[in-house]
């Protein structure tokens, strides 16, 4: 969104001159320098100051797009097609260190617009107000998807008067009543519409669909996911979770099929981050920080992207950037793809940095996204607490910290930036909304991802049978696989699925398209069609590994076992990595019936996935080094003793010393928000494994608990605990 008179190379030199630029800091290679275990001051900073305040790779430097007053307490930011950009403020959001009146309905989406080209927003309007904490944001055609804190609900609103705010509020979907607020900071997010026309959100078990006019729903395994929803150009999906300090998970199999977690898909000491100030301020307490007061794990994991964009350098595109507000930092993982198994790496691993980096106090970047100009932008929250009030209460670690360096003080603020090189060119804004759906199809083969998306989701939503023709030629003799590959989901989502062109560009050159034919297949096998299973054969052998993966999986859908079971034996000695391919053919058994998962496989799937990064793959407690993170499970007495008490823990939490001993992670994070099948299978696998005998915990027992406990709103302790009868 740049004018195309203002070329990159004057504007970063202006820039450069007036001190506005982020600093570099060697050539991200040299070893970091010692950090002062005293953190800077809290003071709140200009823009203009706080650019300076940025550690950046030689060749990259940071622009301001927007900041206060124009916006307030940013916490995400979405597009549509015609460029203009839509803020999601949470302006009741921690103002004071209690989170007092943080429920008022007073927060809003804000649309910007940048009217004369030079990349900096210079007109705002308040496109919908009286909000409670907006989280979720999609951008449709002419309409916003926009969801609030604590409602599972999704309303669509359209400006029709052209003033920039909207008149038109509309209810597209209402999930199961949510009892109570909880904490907020455990509640849906993403929104995401993915490359096969379902959209996701982080943490619900449906996705949903709204391709006919109206919005449907469809089964997806849950996870507890937390802010933010990212996709590949293939529709691979990575998630992160604060809550479990986990920073990308989730990749290794969409979730539409199941969830997949393998231990050493995150390589070398990719948990570990590498700020350049000392950051005190950490819910975790000292076990989270390394003598110079820096953060030593991964804790606030938000806003993920993968970069998909074409202006900035090529090496980036791909790559995977992770916010961690607390760290004051923006991680840049390489994602390895070895045998149709992901492996994520640190980009700076040896030189023991990160991507970017700021000593200002303030800086907290709890979004990414690849923005219609092909560049990155960065949702900087702008404020000195972070963490919700559930983590700040008295007596707290992270309290004390908060109110010493004044923390509580700097609110109402907020940022946002652009990522720009020295390469990065001028950039012509889109106009999609306008043009006809027959132009939009040359968007499918764009360069930037943002455009392909984009056009896909607007062609889909016009459901134009006219172009139904141009989509299949394309899909045929496209110059570009990913234009080829967005036709072929584009036709999907238009309900057009021509079972001739699928057998087609199952032989196409590129295995990018060859796993979307495949995928897009399914519907015909659950149709009956299992004639195609004859031609996914040639697909055991195939030279790609993802394709023979995908095969697998697709196998599953067919209806009749016989054969695509034999399919699923040949697979087994293809070049798949076998961590994988054996998830993925227990998945596709599973579906055909012929493996009944028990409630042991389920639990143990869920507790490998979440429960594992404190309570340990041995069930002994990971040891942080200054103490365990959480109790042991292996041997435990809620384990092994009344059931009743390890649901009341799982559901409604559990804080303070437990039999005299303190942890670091200091709370058992409330799970009521999961279904009882989820917490009874889980329960099950904790009170089997180990050594452990207690009996299975049922969905009846869990109900039961849970209707008796509705009451309590704040986690146990086990005085509260135990004295209750």
């Amino acid at each position: 969104m740049n004018h195309p008179s203002l070329h990159p190379a004057a504007r970063l030199a202006a820039l450069a001159a007036l001190g506005l630029l982020g600093t570099t800091l060697g050539a991200h290679a040299e070893a970091p320098p010692a950090i002062d275990p005293t953190p800077p001051s809290s003071e709140p900073r200009s823009p203009e100051d706080q650019l300076k305040t940025f550690v950046l790779p030689p060749g990259y430097h940071l622009e301001l797009v927007a900041s206060e007053p124009m916006i307030k307490e940013p916490v995400t930011l979405s597009w549509d097609g015609n460029g203009r950009m839509f803020v999601a403020e949470m302006r009741t959001y921690m103002q004071d260190v209690d989170g007092t009146k943080e429920n008022d309905p007073t927060s809003c989406v804000t649309m910007l617009t940048d009217t004369d080209g030079d990349g900096r927003m210079d007109k705002a309007s308040v496109f919908a107000d009286n909000l409670v904490l907006p989280r979720l944001l999609l951008p449709l055609d002419d309409r916003v998807l926009i969801a609030e804190t604590y409602k599972d609900e999704i309303h669509s609103y359209r400006d029709t008067t052209g003033d920039g705010v909207a008149d038109e509020k509309t209810l597209v979907y209402k999930g199961p009543a949510i009892k109570g607020n909880g904490n907020l900071e455990h509640q849906d997010s993403g929104l995401l519409w993915n490359l096969d026309n379902w959209i996701y959100t982080s943490m619900s078990w449906q996705r949903l669909r709204m391709t006919r006019g109206v919005m449907e729903s469809g089964p997806a395994e849950k996870d507890f996911a937390q802010w933010g929803l990212t996709q590949d150009d293939t529709g691979r999906m990575f998630y992160s979770c604060a809550g479990m300090e986990q920073p990308a998970f989730g990749f290794q199999m969409v979730r539409a099929y199941g969830k997949l977690r393998l231990k050493d898909d995150l390589a070398g000491e990719f948990m570990v981050p590498w700020p350049v100030i000392a950051t005190p301020d950490v819910q975790g307490g000292p076990g989270r920080l390394r003598p110079d007061k820096v953060l030593n794990h991964f804790t606030a994991s938000c806003g993920q992207s993968i970069f998909r964009g074409d202006n900035l350098p090529g090496d980036l595109s791909g790559d995977l950037l992770i916010c961690e507000p607390v760290g004051r930092i923006i991680r840049r993982a390489k994602v390895d793809n070895q045998s149709g198994k992901i492996i994520l790496t640190n980009a700076y691993e040896a030189e023991k940095k990160e991507f970017i980096a700021s000593r200002d106090r303030n800086f907290r970047p709890v979004h990414t996204a690849t923005g219609p100009d092909g560049c990155l932008y960065i949702v900087d929250m702008y404020r000195g607490i972070i963490q919700e009030g559930n983590w700040v209460r008295k007596g707290s670690f992270l309290r004390d910290r908060v109110l010493e360096a004044g923390l509580d003080k700097n609110i109402g603020r907020g940022r946002i930036w652009r990522l720009v090189s020295d390469q990065t060119k001028p950039s012509t804004p889109p106009r999609m909304l306008g043009e006809t759906t027959a132009q939009l199809i040359a968007h499918l083969s764009h360069p930037n991802g943002w455009w392909r998306d984009t056009a896909q989701k607007l062609i889909v939503l016009r459901r134009d049978p006219s172009v139904v023709p141009a989509l299949k030629e394309l899909a045929r003799t496209g110059k570009a696989p990913l234009g080829r590959m967005h036709a072929l989901w584009t036709l999907e989502g238009m309900d057009v699925v021509d079972r001739d062109l699928l057998v087609e560009k199952l032989k196409d050159a590129d295995p990018r398209v060859r796993m979307a034919a495949v995928r897009i297949s399914e519907v015909l096998l659950e149709r009956g069609d299992d004639a195609l299973l004859a031609e996914f054969g040639p697909l055991v052998s195939d030279p790609d590994p993802n394709v023979i993966a995908q095969v697998v999986l697709s196998a599953g859908f067919s209806r009749t076992p016989g054969p695509a079971t034999a399919l699923l034996e040949k697979a087994k000695a293809s070049n798949v990595a076998p961590d994988v391919l054996s998830a993925y053919v227990k998945n596709a058994t599973s579906r055909l019936g012929g493996v009944k998962e028990a409630q042991l496989s389920k639990g143990a799937a869920i507790y490998q996935s979440l429960c594992f990064s404190c309570h340990g793959m041995d069930g002994k407690g990971v040891d942080a080094g200054a103490g365990k993170l959480a109790p042991p499970l292996a041997g435990s007495k809620f384990a092994n003793g009344d059931k009743s008490n390890m649901i009341k823990i799982v559901l409604r939490g559990l804080t303070g010393p437990i039999d005299g001993k303190t942890y670091l992670g200091q709370i058992m994070v409330p799970m009521a928000q999961e279904s009882d099948e989820w917490i009874a299978d889980v329960l099950t696998e904790a009170r089997s494994a180990w050594g452990n005998t207690g009996d299975a915990v049922t969905p009846s027992d869990v109900a039961k608990v849970r209707a008796a406990t509705s009451g309590v709103t704040e986690p146990y302790t086990m005085e509260t605990l135990l004295g209750e009868r």
